[in-house]
């Protein structure tokens, strides 16, 4: 199980969340959404500070972390997340 967060969409969350070298952001399971793993669940992102990080990376100077509490989601999958220039948005995949 691993975290991999691709510098493009590395660089879309510091431009759009305004994020500065050193900075974390916690990616977290939220009820709703359209989640891939999980019906009626999906991921969320937060700036936040890691408290129990159960996996994380760090890519254009930002750590990008789940807790230890939410790794479940990932039922021993790996998360990859990009960014999908076409449509300009972020794509998070269990692979």
């Amino acid at each position: 199980m691993k975290l991999v967060v691709e510098q493009p969409a590395a660089r879309w969350y510091k431009t759009e969340m305004g994020l500065a070298d050193g900075d974390s952001v916690r990616i977290f399971v939220r009820l709703g959404g359209c989640g891939s793993v999980h019906p009626g669940l999906s991921l969320g992102v937060i700036k936040d500070v890691p408290r129990s990080a159960g996996l994380s990376e760090a890519v254009e100077g930002v750590t990008f972390y789940i807790e230890e509490d939410n790794i479940w989601y990932l039922e021993n999958k790996d998360l990859r997340i990009s960014f999908d220039e076409k449509y300009e948005e972020i794509k998070m995949d269990v692979e």
